[in-house]
């Protein structure tokens, strides 16, 4: 493979990005639209649809005041940077970026000199709340390890609000981050995003308009769980016959649901079909209403998915891990699928046994949409750290990736994989104010978050301790002492 020297300020990320706007088209409205499923319609004149979001988000934004953040460097999340740049937030949402801003009557004006903001990190990979802190068994909550597709499962049923890795998370930048369930099996269940703010219950914390992901498994997890038990998959190509048996399954369920409507809207009297848990969310996947996060290391495999997912008519919207997508950026940019990795982690077991350190620098340099992720309850809370190790490596390559364009890697290319890139993970004028004031230059190991807005409402401050949330379980229990 020939590497390409440098790439244009950020090339847009593709991948999936348009999904979540699918729901607007007519196949998917009629499977959108809410109401009662299972339930008979015969006779009734009410047609049956399928409630795409029973448990919808009850997140609020906190109340946030005017406030501009001056003469700071500002790097955009999309490739830009502003030496002495201002950053004007209104409203909860950015009101202007730029050069010489006025304050607003009343604004409080936070001095940047010397300093640097950016837009909020977003993890695409995270365990929080379904692998809380501490680890102890009664704890873990991320895997339905009792069968090879599990699609019917839904991670927000396992967060736990009270995890004191949220807050962690927020003092390390974080505003937004991106939960799934484990990866044992092939179809693992439900993945969702969540803002990084202290909740009572998770629908407190779930991103508004966010769309449900799909987590899927492949190669040596799903393998090794089952074949263990002395059942399929046990191979490479019992995991490819396993995925190929749920999607027909899956669209032969879509067909049934989409005759039906059709029939009933003629004013037939029919029955609908039987609702299923499982059926459901695959059928949403076929829909474009469901995005697709795959974990996934060797190239060959990702490449067979990618087969797989042109067989059925689906878009994977992102590998996670993808140890080596460096090896296929060609391959991901054609199909329009992002590549999600670790900046230095390889070699644990045989399937990451041929990374570099050089991977997500090679994939980006060579046209394909890629980021960070953490997939670590201590990995998120240097997520910047782990950006500038990858640069580094890059440069040392001889590959010519600005600071500014690397800082897309935690902040525009996580929200466009999310279906959420038009709310977040840039500083644009009308997108949500989510925004870190880092203490220096945020490549640096000696730079902290001093403060962290979200949607505009100060959320964290390195030097005010009544800014520093603490969940109810780092409170300990009566008697036994202070924390």
């Amino acid at each position: 493979m020939t590497l390409k020297p440098s790439l244009p300020a950020l090339a847009v990320c593709t991948a999936a990005i348009a999904l979540a706007a699918c729901s607007n088209g007519s196949d998917t409205a009629s499977s959108g639209e809410s109401g009662s499923a299972g339930s008979n319609s015969g006779g009734s004149g009410d047609i049956v649809r399928i409630n795409l979001d029973p448990y919808p988000s009850t997140y609020t934004p906190r109340p946030s005041g005017t406030t501009l953040i001056r003469g700071a460097t500002v790097l955009d999340g999309i490739g830009g940077q502003i030496e002495n740049g201002d950053v004007l937030i209104e409203n909860g949402r950015i009101a202007a970026v730029g050069t010489g801003l006025e304050a607003p009557d009343g604004a409080t004006v936070v001095d940047g000199a010397g300093r640097y903001v950016t837009p909020g990190i977003i993890d695409i990979h995270s365990h929080l709340g379904a692998y809380p802190s501490p680890g102890v068994s009664a704890h873990s909550d991320g895997n339905e390890a009792t069968e090879p597709v599990t699609a019917e499962v839904w991670v927000e049923h396992s967060v736990w609000p009270q995890d004191p890795g949220f807050e962690h998370a927020l003092a390390g930048g974080v505003t937004t981050l991106h939960v799934l369930p484990g990866s044992a099996n092939l179809f693992g269940g439900r993945g969702i995003t969540l803002r990084n703010v202290p909740g009572r219950t998770v629908q407190e914390m779930k991103f508004p308009d966010a769309p449900y992901t799909l987590k899927m498994a492949c190669g040596e997890n799903p393998s090794r769980v089952y074949g263990n038990r002395g059942r399929s998959p046990a191979t490479d190509m019992g995991n490819m016959a396993g995925y190929r048996a749920s999607w027909i399954e899956a669209s032969n369920y879509r067909d049934s649901w989409h005759e039906y409507w059709e029939a009933a809207e003629n004013g037939e009297d029919v029955d609908p079909p039987t609702q299923d848990l499982e059926l459901d969310t695959l059928m949403g996947v076929l829909e474009g209403e469901i995005l697709v996060q795959q974990h996934c290391y060797r190239a060959d495999q990702m490449a067979q998915i990618m087969d797989m997912a042109e067989e059925f008519g689906y878009q994977v919207t992102t590998f996670h891990h993808a140890v080596e997508a460096y090896k296929i950026p060609d391959l991901l940019a054609e199909h329009n699928v992002c590549a999600a990795v670790w900046a230095d982690w390889g070699g644990f077991k045989m399937e990451a046994y041929d990374t570099v350190r050089e991977n997500l620098a090679m994939t980006h340099a060579n046209g394909a949409c890629a980021m960070i992720h953490s997939d670590d309850a201590n990995g998120i809370q240097r997520l910047n750290q782990e950006i500038a190790k990858a640069l580094a490596d890059g440069r040392r390559a001889g590959l010519d990736i600005s600071e500014a364009e690397a800082w897309a890697w935690a902040s525009s290319r996580p929200a466009q994989a999310l279906g959420i890139g038009d709310e977040t993970g840039s500083l644009q004028e009308g997108y949500r104010a989510d925004v870190v004031l880092w203490s220096g230059n945020p490549f640096s190991t000696y730079t902290r978050a001093d403060q962290v807005w979200i949607d505009g409402a100060l959320s964290y401050d390195r030097r005010n301790t009544d800014l520093q949330p603490v969940r109810d379980f780092m409170l300990g229990q009566p008697g036994e002492g202070e924390q």
